[in-house]
């Protein structure tokens, strides 16, 4: 792509963790960035932190608000060139204590809240044939852990939901993109959520040992990716996560079994 300069970058979850780099990075490269949150202190921060950033209270679970919220900012900032969805929920839990209710609400915002911002957004990019959607999925929802089925099945339907886009677009010759973002665990608020919880052993050995993946780093990586185009972005070892379980399920689950111990 030709870069970001001039562009209107909207922000899901840019508050805080990868989504509150990203829009300064993109401040940076000169685009016009408007951030969606709940946490009004946060985007309050972030506003003040960064240059060219807008921010707006939005709950992306919310199909309404969405529709409301992304029409601001189009009367604010113009037409969005570039949707980035950041916004989720990672708390740990095991199978046998989530519930109807706590599973929802993760769907709700990692899955739904993702799909609300498409589809609010690529109507208008598909019309002007112009526009690019960056998702961010993980590679939990390719590399499943324990205690995590509610978020590793959000990202695994974010996943595919962009996979199956990208793949649409293409095939109708839109020049509208797509990407999927599939990090590692990043030493990010969102992994703080997990380890409030019931996180998993190897989350907490990770956290313990300095292992989590640096968040500047990862966004490096990202940047990279969108510039290249490249149709899945694996920052860090995400990619190797991916192949060892993919080939090796067994060990996979053993080697991650045994920080349950």
């Amino acid at each position: 792509m030709d870069g970001f300069k001039g562009k209107v970058a909207l922000i899901t979850g840019g508050a805080s963790g990868m989504g509150k780099v990203l829009a300064r990075r993109l401040s940076e490269e000169k685009a016009q960035v408007a951030i969606f949150d709940v946490n009004e202190d946060g985007l309050a921060d972030t506003v003040s932190d960064i240059p060219n950033v807008a921010g707006f209270k939005c709950d992306v679970a919310s199909n309404q608000i969405v529709r409301d919220s992304v029409r601001k900012v189009e009367e604010t900032l113009g037409p969005i060139d570039i949707l980035v969805t950041a916004a989720a929920l990672m708390p740990g839990h095991k199978v046998i204590d989530e519930s109807s209710e706590t599973m929802g609400r993760l769907f709700d915002i990692n899955y739904f809240g993702t799909y609300h911002m498409i589809e609010a957004i690529l109507p208008g990019m598909r019309a002007r044939n112009t526009g690019r959607i960056i998702a961010f999925g993980s590679v939990a929802g390719y590399a499943p852990v324990p205690n995590m089925a509610a978020y590793c099945a959000t990202k695994a339907a974010v996943n595919s939901l962009i996979e199956i886009l990208q793949n649409e677009l293409r095939h109708e010759g839109s020049k509208v993109s797509a990407q999927l973002i599939c990090p590692p665990a990043v030493d990010t608020p969102l992994v703080d959520q997990t380890l409030a919880t019931d996180s998993p052993g190897s989350i907490k050995h990770a956290k313990g040992s300095g292992r989590l993946s640096n968040p500047e780093k990862i966004v490096d990586a990202i940047i990279k990716g969108i510039k290249k185009n490249q149709p899945i972005i694996f920052p860090a070892e995400a990619k190797v996560l991916k192949l060892w379980h993919d080939l090796l399920p067994g060990l996979w689950w053993k080697t991650v079994l045994n920080f349950e111990k």
